[in-house]
């Protein structure tokens, strides 16, 4: 659980700390967009009510809230989750990054009313109106892992048992 304490604490200070720079220090919320790698890497700020490319963005003061409790109760559900059923180091890895960029994202919402997006790729003529933060990656990529690397805790712990999945000893 230290490993994942790690990971989700670096993914938080990572998405805030970028969040921060390109908001304030860069005044993105005030220039709209600012060209880094044209046309692959744009900055584009986006302010995101609700969920997923904006969907459920209506009634934003009471959406706000429930995607605030439902961040809230999947970080607690995936925490439950790990302490029944610990994964191996990978699933670790993953779940700090699942975490971390929830948390970061429910900041979000209770500072600005919205998640702060910024991040626009485009490529090969066609123009993404999307964009997404480091908080959004961390979630995809910490989702993905828990699905590869979930079940990994149980097998690691018996090939340290030398295949037995029992105390160790293998009836000698």
């Amino acid at each position: 659980m230290k490993l994942l304490g790690l990971v989700a604490t670096l993914t938080l200070i990572l998405d805030q700390l970028s969040k921060w720079l390109v908001v304030h220090v860069m005044s993105l919320a005030q220039k709209g967009e600012i060209a880094v790698f044209p046309p692959f890497l744009q900055f584009r700020m986006a302010w995101n009510y609700g969920i997923n490319f904006g969907l459920l963005s209506g009634e934003r003061d009471a959406t706000r809230w429930v995607l605030i409790a439902v961040a809230v109760g999947i970080v607690l559900l995936v925490l439950g989750w790990l302490r029944r059923d610990p994964p191996g180091r990978l699933g670790f890895v993953s779940a700090g990054l699942l975490i971390g960029g929830a948390v970061g994202n429910v900041i979000d919402r209770i500072l600005y009313g919205a998640v702060a997006d910024f991040l626009n790729m485009s490529c090969c003529g066609i123009d993404n109106p999307f964009a997404f933060n480091v908080a959004d990656i961390a979630i995809f990529a910490g989702a993905i892992g828990l699905v590869l690397f979930s079940g990994q805790g149980e097998d690691a712990k018996s090939a340290e048992d030398g295949g037995s999945g029992s105390s160790g000893k293998n009836g000698s």
